[in-house]
């Protein structure tokens, strides 16, 4: 009896765990278009003067203070006595972190000469399998570029973010551990999600020069501010950067 018990609460508690994380993943889903992406126009005329490599530096020193931010946030609320409405806390953080790594990513793209084709929510949904799958896009491969946001695509782009998602928990929740560890802890995790991405975009990198006739990345309508968290459905406020 008190097995049977056991095993039900197990198991209830499991299907919780699922639903919640099958609900971030289709926050993040729903947000990667929202993020905005800075061109290599933009981003040489924001930092003159550094060539791809530098540039990249950049780009990661800045994703991964911004991830320790958040990290820091959530730690620093848990060390309150009473903490404030903890799991929605908490789902903003996760989807705040992927959405500044989503950002990244992109931007990393656009360094090493590889943006894939297609429209914003196509070029959305590419860098989101990148995000899940911590690689980068090879985009002299177009056979393997998923791009169409249709019903299977993203029940199973809902499944690798799920997957990511778990595959990274303990590092996505450092209120467990207080503010200063929870920073190192994204801060640590932003840097090595860049490397591998990096790693994958240096075997296929387009020199600059011969990327004069790229076209301006069109900006979101809804675009995110990143940096803040963004809104959380049960947690009212503004969008953030």
């Amino acid at each position: 009896m008190i097995r049977d018990l056991t095993r039900r609460g197990v198991r209830k508690g499991g299907d919780r765990a699922r639903a919640g994380l099958g609900h971030l993943a289709d926050r993040i889903i729903d947000l990667a278009p929202r993020v905005p992406v800075r061109d290599l126009a933009t981003l040489r005329r924001q930092f003159p003067g550094l060539g791809p490599e530098e540039l990249a530096d950049k780009l990661v020193a800045g994703a991964a203070t911004a991830t320790a931010t958040v990290g820091a946030g959530i730690g620093a609320a848990a060390m309150l006595p009473v903490p404030p409405a903890m799991p929605a806390e908490l789902a903003a953080e996760i989807t705040g972190v992927a959405a500044i790594e989503l950002k990244l990513i992109a931007e990393l793209h656009e360094v090493y000469g590889a943006r894939p084709p297609g429209n914003l929510k196509q070029r959305s949904t590419a860098y989101l399998n990148a995000w899940s799958d911590e690689r980068g896009i090879d985009v002299t491969k177009p056979s393997t570029l998923s791009t169409a946001m249709n019903g299977h695509v993203k029940r199973q782009l809902r499944q690798q973010i799920m997957k990511r998602m778990v595959r990274n928990l303990p590092n996505l929740m450092p209120f467990l551990v207080g503010a200063t560890v929870g920073a190192v802890m994204n801060r640590r995790d932003t840097r090595r999600l860049a490397a591998r991405v990096r790693e994958d975009l240096r075997r296929t990198q387009v020199p600059w020069e011969a990327l004069d006739g790229l076209p301006d990345l069109e900006r979101p309508a809804d675009a995110l501010e990143i940096g803040e968290r963004p809104e959380n459905p049960s947690h009212r406020g503004g969008d953030g950067r």
